[in-house]
Parts: C-alpha cells; sequence; structure tokens
C-alpha cells in the first residue's frame, strides 16, 4: 500500500511504485481532472503539483509523490492564486475544447507562487511545456495576466 497526500487529505493506493502517477490518480482515486496526452510528459496535459510545483504526472513514478503533497486540478481551489486563475480562466473565457486546460491551469498557479507579476516572457516560457491544440495561448496569456492583477490588488 502506498500513502499520499492528495488534496490535502490523505490517500493509499495499493499499486507497484513504479506506476505513473497519473494513472493512481485517474484510476484508483478517481480524479479525473488530469489528462493523459502523450505519456512522455511532453505536452503537459497531465500537470499536477507536487509540494507546490508542476509536474507530469504520466511520467512521474507513484513513489515520487510519497511523502511530498499532490495537488490536482481538483483541489487547486483551496488556494487563494488557484481560484483566482480558475476565474480569470472564465472571465477571459480560455477554453476551447477544454482537454489541456487542467494542465494549463496547474503550470499557470505554479508560475504565479513564485512570481506575482509574470512578463510575457516569463509566461511563455512557465507554459512552455504545455501544448493547447485549439491554440489558446493568447487567451491564457490574458488569463494570467488578469488573475496576476488580481492577486495584486488583494482580491
Amino acid at each position: 500500500m502506498i500513502n499520499l497526500n492528495v488534496n490535502g487529505k490523505p490517500a493509499s493506493v495499493d499499486a507497484d511504485p513504479d506506476m505513473p502517477l497519473l494513472w493512481a490518480l485517474r484510476e484508483d482515486l478517481q480524479l479525473t481532472g488530469s489528462k493523459f496526452g502523450c505519456g512522455m510528459g511532453l505536452c503537459g496535459a497531465c500537470t499536477v503539483h507536487l509540494d507546490g510545483q508542476p509536474v507530469r504526472a504520466c511520467s512521474t513514478p507513484l513513489s515520487a509523490a510519497v511523502g511530498k503533497k499532490v495537488t490536482t486540478i481538483e483541489g487547486i481551489s483551496a488556494s487563494k492564486t488557484g481560484k483566482v486563475v480558475q476565474a480569470a480562466w472564465v472571465k477571459i473565457d480560455v477554453p476551447q475544447c477544454g482537454y489541456c486546460q487542467s494542465g494549463q491551469i496547474m503550470s499557470a498557479c505554479a508560475l504565479l507562487a513564485a512570481k506575482k507579476s509574470p512578463s510575457d516572457a516569463d509566461i511563455d516560457q512557465a507554459m512552455s511545456g504545455n501544448i493547447c491544440r485549439c491554440g489558446t495561448y493568447n487567451q491564457v496569456r490574458a488569463a494570467i495576466h488578469d488573475a496576476s492583477a488580481t492577486l495584486k490588488k488583494g482580491a
């Protein structure tokens, strides 16, 4: 049995420690917001946080999450930054098909937690590992700037 802390709650998974974290989240814990995209950690659809840092759950072994705080899209709104980013996503109407958006939001939250006033270059760098086949990159950037402005106001 592998014991985890997922979205602030204890969780146990009876699985191989080498199994990708994504499958434990989706299949065993029924947290299906993180998506399977490429299976090689290249597209970002599966992005979750380990101790606040964005990681690709499809290529992160379950054992790497032991003793760390795992945050998924289902739990990101527990933080002020998560709430503000999700609200900005709705306000700016970012998603088209929506498949990549949980990974996009997770990366955006990590960026804003590290850098309160990111430049376009900062955003491009932080989001470069998140692919959107619909091409919502301009909306993503606008939503991150909107969330940054809201966070600076103290909302």
